[in-house]
């Protein structure tokens, strides 16, 4: 897992800019950004405080259950055009009726 695309992810499905993530987590902004880049890795202390301020724990961070992947989701959903989400409709009723 990258842990900077998952913090990315996680940060956008639950609306949060990266300003105010790295004030809540304690970091400076140039290094999150640094980090949701994959240009630094951070300390698991860091990482934990990134996770509080995504209000959520270490250990969900890690998994992709159902509960983590929704949010996510339904934002990159909410950032494709309004084309672009009746497509992607089509194709999940394709997919659906292709059983």
């Amino acid at each position: 897992m990258d842990i900077g695309s998952r913090i990315t992810q996680l940060r956008k499905a639950k609306g949060i800019s990266t300003n105010k993530l790295a004030n809540l987590a304690g970091v400076s902004q140039s290094y999150l950004r640094e980090v949701e880049m994959g240009k630094k890795n951070p300390t698991v202390e860091t990482l934990s405080y990134i996770c509080f301020g995504l209000d959520t724990t270490i250990t969900a961070f890690f998994s992709c259950d159902k509960e983590n992947i929704l949010p996510a989701l339904l934002s990159a959903i909410e950032n494709l055009s309004h084309s672009e989400q009746l497509k992607l409709a089509e194709f999940i009723n394709a997919m659906k009726n292709s059983d």
